[in-house]
């Protein structure tokens, strides 16, 4: 398979060109959105995240994506918290 960009883990190419455009922070954020739907179910986010990272940010520390990405990272970093509704029982 041929890849728009160097990663796999981003087969479409949407971090890739998003890092190409001059878009503010919005844009990115759906962008991001996008790319994480389009990512296989359980995959380790923290290892993609820090791999878009070490691949983009370098040379675009200011660049919306990067703060998007790193936002990203933050929060799968954080341990898991319920949040509202009914709990199940079972018994």
């Amino acid at each position: 398979m041929v890849y728009k960009g160097n990663l796999a883990i981003d087969p479409r190419g949407l971090i890739y060109e998003a890092y190409r455009m001059d878009i503010g922070e919005q844009e990115c954020r759906s962008i991001f959105l996008d790319w994480a739907l389009g990512t296989q179910l359980g995959a380790d986010m923290r290892a993609m995240l820090n791999e878009l990272l070490d691949e983009y940010a370098g040379n675009a520390p200011d660049h919306a994506m990067t703060a998007v990405l790193r936002e990203g990272l933050e929060k799968a970093n954080r341990p898991a918290v319920r949040r509202g509704g009914r709990s199940r029982t079972t018994g």
